[in-house]
């Protein structure tokens, strides 16, 4: 049995993983963490083979988890799980220990391969994730992605002095999504 666990800080995301794998009958659910210090609170007492971790949560980034998960547990394969298809990022990810990376708009045989790939111990990319790291891969200039309209609506309010919560009102978004549009301008 594959047992995996989910970090990931959207509630439906995680029940909709949970929901497309629970008839896998080589899987089984590990549990789930919002953040990552109640991932890394998780694998103190228990473990896991694979974790699908994303990248964009608030306080500690799937970067940084992934890193201090791949010091202190070599053995947890870590399947980046993002709706950043940037190369950029897939590129951090695997230099901090992720094993592949699957977008969120994934279906669910590609979810279903991806993690019998990382867990056998090799690499998988979805078809979007592994066609922006060759693009980044071939771009002479590696630079930062450009910031979506979004991002910077986001940076204009916090230029004009909004809070998060400000924010999330004004545009109609999660505290989570500002705090998470907030991280890619600083990044940018």
């Amino acid at each position: 049995m594959i047992r995996v666990f989910i970090t990931d800080d959207h509630p439906v995301v995680i029940e909709g993983i949970h929901s497309l794998l629970q008839n896998e009958k080589d899987m089984e659910w590990a549990g789930q963490a919002m953040n990552a210090q109640s991932c890394l609170g998780f694998f103190v007492n228990n473990t896991a083979d694979v974790v699908l971790m994303d990248i964009s949560m608030p306080g500690m980034d799937g970067l940084e988890l992934c890193a201090i998960m791949k010091e202190k547990y070599p053995g947890v394969f870590i399947l980046g799980l993002s709706t950043f298809n940037q190369g950029l990022y897939i590129k951090k990810m695997m230099e901090n220990g992720t094993s592949g990376y699957i977008l969120k708009n994934s279906s669910r045989g590609e979810l279903v391969k991806a993690i019998h790939t990382v867990y056998a111990g090799g690499i998988d990319f979805s078809g979007e994730a592994g066609a922006a790291l060759q693009e980044y891969q071939r771009s002479p200039l590696q630079e930062l992605p450009a910031l979506t309209s979004r991002e910077k609506e986001v940076l204009e309010l916090i230029a004009q002095g909004f809070t998060n919560p400000q924010i999330a009102e004004k545009i109609f978004l999660s505290s989570f999504t500002v705090d998470s549009h907030r991280k890619i301008c600083w990044q940018n």
